[in-house]
């Protein structure tokens, strides 16, 4: 097994290792101009984003697919503000290095830039996250322009935006014709000039996402759009194998934890009844 990838860390004055140094919006930046793949991951509580955080991922993501992941929606529809307020907060007690970035929830910033600004500024203060995500291009540049202008750092997501499945009706890829094309790569532009510091593209062609990301300044996170961006993003239910009735091509599936854990579940009930457990050394 390959060794795993040691976080950036600083030094003292003294020489000695010091906490590891924030992901930042800055660094993703440098991390584009330098080549450097960036790597994402979804958390949902305090023990996942520890782990993710120790091994080197980079952003962790809060996102509202924890409607589909914890709370056992079809959608992320239901999703609340409170609830990503909660989630964030746990998953910032477990993180040292890693940027913290909260999904906004459907109908948090849609209705207003005034109430969409407010609701960002509680993910921050109350959440501590460390940016916001929201979904869509043309229709927010105002919004993201409002919370930029007043320092609030933004991610924005183009193609595939789960939100809006009841407007498309299907979570087929994006951008596969020309006018969808050149209106994600016109709303990509307009996002880096509202100020976003980076963009989401999920579910569109490897083609395009190449284009997108050549002709920002600002770094690309893909999700079933293909090897050209600047780095990657997986529900990590999806990559460990915890999810089993969702299978997208996208997802690479790096173990198979339902199986495992189900085993281990299944071992621990018969080890009870059969009162092979607690031993005589698991006694007091």
């Amino acid at each position: 097994m390959e060794p795993v990838p040691q976080p950036e860390r600083g030094r003292g004055a003294s020489g000695e290792r010091e906490r590891p140094r924030r992901v930042t919006t800055l660094r993703l930046r440098q991390m584009k101009q330098e080549g450097q793949k960036i790597a994402c991951l979804t958390a949902y509580d305090a023990l996942m984003a520890r782990i993710f955080d120790e091994v080197g991922i980079d952003v962790i993501l809060v996102g509202d697919s924890l409607g589909n992941v914890v709370q056992g929606h079809e959608t992320t529809i239901p999703v609340t503000l409170e609830d990503m307020i909660y989630h964030t907060k746990a998953v910032v007690r477990g993180v040292r290095r890693a940027l913290v970035v909260t999904d906004m929830p459907f109908m948090s910033y849609q209705v207003s830039v005034e109430e969409a600004f407010r609701n960002a500024g509680r993910l921050m203060k109350e959440g501590g996250a460390g940016a916001v995500k929201l979904e869509g291009g043309e229709r927010i540049i105002e919004t993201v322009a409002r919370m930029t202008a007043a320092g609030i750092p933004v991610m924005g997501h183009l193609g595939l935006t789960p939100q809006s499945i009841h407007q498309f009706g299907s979570y087929r890829a994006r951008g596969t014709d020309p006018k969808e094309a050149a209106q994600i790569l016109r709303d990509a532009k307009l996002l880096e000039e509202a100020g976003a510091f980076a963009i989401v593209l999920e579910k569109i062609p490897a083609e395009l996402a190449r284009k997108v990301t050549e002709s920002l300044s600002i770094p690309t996170i893909g999700i079933g759009a293909g090897v050209h961006c600047d780095g990657q993003i997986l529900v990590y239910t999806d990559m460990l194998g915890l999810t089993v009735d969702f299978h997208p091509r996208f997802v690479r599936r790096y173990e198979n934890l339902y199986e495992r854990i189900r085993q281990a579940v299944a071992q621990y009930a018969d080890d009870v009844r059969a009162q092979r457990f607690p031993s005589e050394e698991e006694s007091y």
